[in-house]
C-alpha cells in the first residue's frame, strides 16, 4: 500500500512539474551605476539565478553580493564590507510578477512589480522591461533606480560626495526553458 501510495504522489508531483512553463537563468547580468561628480562607479555581476513561471507571471531573482566585480579592487572591498556587508547580507532578492502577463507576444514591453530586499531591507518596487520570447527562452531586460537611503546603506561622510543618492540598475536576464 505504500508502495501504490509513493507511486502516485512521485507520478503526481512529475507530472505537475512538466506542466508548468518555467524558465530559468543561472547567469542573467545585473549592473549598477553610480554617478557623482568625483567619480563614476560602476559594477558588473553575471551570475544572477532567475526564474520565470509563464503560466502564474511569477518572477523571482537571486544575486549573490561578492558576486559583482568592480574596476577597482578597493572599491569591490568597500563595497562587500562597508556598504552592503555582504558577509551579513549576502544575497539580494526579487520576488514579483509580471503584471497582464497573460497578453504577452514575441516581443513586449511589460512591468514587472514585487519585493526588492537589499541589505536586509525590503520595498515594493514596479519596474518596466522588455521581454522577448520564443520557443525555448525568454529573455528580460531593462532599467531602473533605487534609493541608496531606501535600504539603509551608510556612506561615511568622508566619501559621501563621491557616491550617488540614487543607483541606476540594469539587468538583462536571458532565461532557458526549464523541463
Amino acid at each position: 500500500m505504500k508502495y501504490i501510495l509513493s507511486v502516485l504522489v512521485c507520478f503526481l508531483l512529475i507530472t505537475n512539474l512538466k506542466a508548468q512553463d518555467r524558465h530559468l537563468t543561472k547567469q542573467g547580468t545585473i549592473s549598477f551605476f553610480s554617478h557623482s561628480p568625483a567619480e563614476d562607479i560602476e559594477a558588473v555581476n553575471n551570475q544572477v539565478l532567475s526564474i520565470v513561471d509563464l503560466e502564474t507571471g511569477d518572477v523571482a531573482i537571486s544575486v549573490l553580493m561578492k558576486s559583482f566585480m568592480f574596476e577597482k579592487s578597493l572599491m569591490q572591498e568597500h563595497f562587500n564590507e562597508n556598504y552592503v556587508e555582504s558577509d551579513k547580507f549576502p544575497k539580494a532578492k526579487f520576488k514579483g510578477k509580471i503584471l497582464d502577463f497573460e497578453n504577452l507576444e514575441n516581443k513586449n514591453k511589460v512591468s514587472i512589480q514585487g519585493d526588492l530586499t537589499i541589505h536586509g531591507i525590503t520595498k515594493e518596487v514596479k519596474v518596466d522591461a522588455n521581454v522577448e520570447i520564443d520557443k525555448d527562452s525568454l529573455v528580460l531586460n531593462g532599467v531602473f533606480t533605487v534609493l541608496v537611503a531606501d535600504y539603509e546603506i551608510k556612506i561615511p561622510s568622508v566619501v559621501k560626495n563621491n557616491i550617488a543618492k540614487t543607483i541606476e540598475i540594469t539587468f538583462t536576464l536571458n532565461h532557458k526553458k526549464y523541463n
